[in-house]
């Protein structure tokens, strides 16, 4: 399993605003969803950070986002281990497959992967 992007999430009522501080950071909006904004450099966009008033399937907003190529490794790895899962492995309408766990620190982890979609899956 490998790491492809970690994006911190920061809980806010301000998106506006969180918007046009982190764009004078050089950051530029590339994904808007209503609830969740994020932000990402242009030269890296690797570099992002995410805004956020809840989340909108789960009971909680996650503190931190972690991108994995194999969500199912990763979370068949937490329920091994016996972590806490916050919110179920599952798919989500935005395109993602994802799940939540609590970290030994009590942060909120949103583990996920982007789904292919038809369009991306390879013949044969």
């Amino acid at each position: 399993m490998a790491v492809r992007r970690v994006v911190p999430n920061i809980r806010t009522e301000a998106m506006e605003e969180s918007r046009d501080f982190y764009g004078r950071l050089g950051f530029e909006e590339v994904m808007n969803h209503g609830w969740i904004m994020t932000l990402a450099s242009p030269s890296q966009p690797a570099a992002q950070v995410s805004v956020m008033t809840h989340d909108k399937t789960a009971p909680v907003a996650p503190d931190l986002s972690v991108q994995v190529d194999d969500v199912d490794a990763a979370y068949a790895a937490m329920v091994a281990d016996g972590a806490e899962i916050v919110h179920p492995l599952q798919d989500e309408e935005w395109g993602v497959r994802r799940f939540f766990v609590r970290d030994p620190s009590g942060q909120v982890v949103n583990v996920l992967s982007h789904r292919e979609t038809p369009s991306e899956t390879r013949a044969g």
